[in-house]
């Protein structure tokens, strides 16, 4: 059996879209722009089988679930025998715990999953990111109320085309006092944030910034996983401004999302104490889960 796999281009977003909002997803994975983004990195493929939309890692023979069609059990028979054409058994990655419980439904006992905490999303209420109210974010507000006193000329803009090449410029300079041109996976990041800037009308995306003295000193973009949910992909900020990525969190969010979503999606911390402290800070309303599903091998 013969599946042909075209590469996600710019010019697939109307394609997507539709799929993307039957699949109905909160996972910051299930996004057009963190699709075509990321496949720059780690090459990325489609194809259609009947109603659906099946993406698939071009690198390795894995699958991301099925998007948008009525048919799960017909699909998946398909990808089973693409698969065992090429001595491969099954597999789907970026499964959440609804999507492993409707193949479970159609294939009883077939699939096993696992889940891996680091890259478990995590999902805030947009309102309480916006107000920082009550006792949980006391610190989090002292933190914004210090920023306003000690900057009292800072300012928030949303993204536009005529603000983007500064955020664009902050970004270069980020990534030159971060090491990232030592560090792969921090360099792969930049990679994707830095097209996400350049290209940032073209995939429709939603952005903040803030400035200090007149100059960009943090931004924020990203863009809706689904109705209820919006996703944050990139937020970067100067460290020699304290208090700035608090700010831009808070005052993004206020801006840009609360009142249209009432869920955040500040996506995973890949295992990096630091960042799962710092995310778990927020107090998260729930983690997105996210494993890898594989089929059981017969003995």
């Amino acid at each position: 059996m013969e599946l042909e796999f075209k590469k996600i281009g710019l010019e697939d977003r109307e394609l997507f879209l539709p799929y993307l909002k039957r699949l109905n997803s909160r996972s910051s994975e299930t996004t057009f722009a963190n699709l075509f983004l990321w496949s720059r990195q780690y090459p990325t493929g489609y194809t259609r089988i009947g109603d659906t939309l099946v993406v698939r890692s071009l690198d390795e023979e894995v699958f991301a679930f099925p998007m948008g069609g009525n048919n799960l059990k017909a699909v998946v028979d398909v990808l089973t025998e693409y698969e065992r054409e090429r001595g491969n058994l099954l597999a789907f990655h970026c499964v959440t715990p609804e999507q492993y419980a409707l193949l479970e439904e159609q294939f009883p006992g077939r699939f096993q999953v696992k889940y891996d905490r680091d890259y478990a999303d995590y999902v805030y209420d947009a309102e309480k990111l916006a107000n920082l109210s009550g006792k949980k974010y006391h610190g989090k507000k002292n933190h914004v109320n210090r920023f306003f006193k000690t900057y009292p000329d800072w300012s928030y803009e949303s993204v536009t085309a005529d603000n983007v090449e500064e955020c664009f410029q902050m970004a270069l300079l980020w990534r030159r006092e971060n090491g990232c041109e030592e560090d792969e996976e921090k360099n792969a990041e930049m990679c994707v944030a830095l097209n996400s800037l350049r290209l940032f009308e073209e995939l429709k995306l939603t952005g903040g910034l803030l400035r200090v003295r007149g100059e960009v000193v943090a931004f924020t973009i990203g863009e809706p996983a689904c109705d209820d949910t919006f996703v944050v992909h990139i937020e970067k900020a100067r460290a020699d401004v304290e208090g700035a990525y608090t700010v831009i969190n808070q005052q993004f969010v206020s801006h840009e999302v609360a009142g249209k979503y009432k869920y955040v999606n500040r996506e995973d911390d890949v295992g990096t104490e630091g960042l799962r402290k710092a995310k778990l800070s927020y107090h998260p309303e729930f983690l997105v889960e996210k494993g890898y599903v594989t089929e059981e091998e017969k003995r």
